[in-house]
This record gives C-alpha cells, sequence and structure tokens, in this order.
C-alpha cells in the first residue's frame, strides 16, 4: 500500500481579477460546495478561503494526482456550478493560471491560519501585493509562455 502525504498551497483568481467574490456570503457559498466537490472527486482539500478575487487552498495530493489536474478538477467544475446556480450577475470564469508552492509539515499550521485569515489579510494589502509578496519570498518572476 502506498502512502503519501504532499501539501501544498494552491491559489487561484478570477479572470481578469473582477471582484466577483464580492461578499462573505457568497463567498462562504462557494468555498462550501469547493470543499464537497473536492472530497466527491477524491482530493484531500484541507482548508479553502479568499477573497473578492481569489481563493487559497492547502491540498494534500494523492499518489495518482497532479497540481495541474486537481487545479483543473477545481476550478472548472466550480466555475460550472457558479454559473448554473447563477450566482454572479455576469459569466464567472477563473483565471486560467495558479500559483502553487510545496508546503512542509512544520508549516501546516501558520499556512492554516493564513488562509482562515484572508479577509483581515485583504483588509490591509491588495491581492497584487500579496503576489507580489510570494514572488518575493520564494524568489520567483514572471515569465512570458511563447
Amino acid at each position: 500500500m502506498s502512502w503519501v502525504r504532499v501539501y501544498l498551497h494552491l491559489v487561484f483568481s478570477t479572470k481578469n481579477r473582477e471582484p466577483f467574490l464580492n461578499s462573505s456570503a457568497i463567498r462562504k457559498t462557494i468555498f462550501q460546495h469547493i470543499k464537497k466537490n473536492a472530497e466527491e472527486k477524491g482530493i484531500w482539500l484541507d482548508c479553502i478561503n479568499g477573497y473578492q478575487d481569489h481563493a487559497h487552498c492547502l491540498i494534500s495530493l494523492g499518489k495518482e494526482q497532479t497540481i495541474s489536474k486537481v487545479a483543473q478538477l477545481i476550478k472548472g467544475e466550480s466555475s460550472f456550478w457558479i454559473n448554473q446556480n447563477k450566482l454572479t450577475s455576469e459569466k464567472f470564469v477563473w483565471q486560467d493560471d495558479y500559483w502553487a508552492v510545496g508546503v512542509s509539515e512544520s508549516h501546516l499550521e501558520a499556512v492554516r491560519k493564513y488562509i482562515h485569515n484572508q479577509e483581515t489579510h485583504h483588509s490591509v494589502n491588495t491581492f497584487s501585493e500579496e503576489i507580489d509578496s510570494f514572488m518575493e519570498k520564494y524568489g520567483w518572476t514572471f515569465t512570458s509562455e511563447k
């Protein structure tokens, strides 16, 4: 029997960073649905939260799961569900890209706390500032795909 526990912090935004998730009620509804759907698909979604234009997930990958497949399953199904249930006045779309980084077991509680405190965090920092901070922390630079 295989035993795998690989955690990652996955972040993705709405297309063009549109503030579709502009109320705590809509965020709660959508994030609860994403958590339930992930469970049904065998995705271990430890926690999820976000703010007006993005979502943060703490995920433990299964032995046959890839980051891209998990992101596709979460984002694709939730976009479909949001539009089917007319939760936004305009067509809802997640941006194609995402950000993901591995999380060591010793940092799980800190990442959970960070994800759970998104509203407080974003009362001070914008999503752009948050991404810039991540880019600096992890030494990443923007690249263009050709």
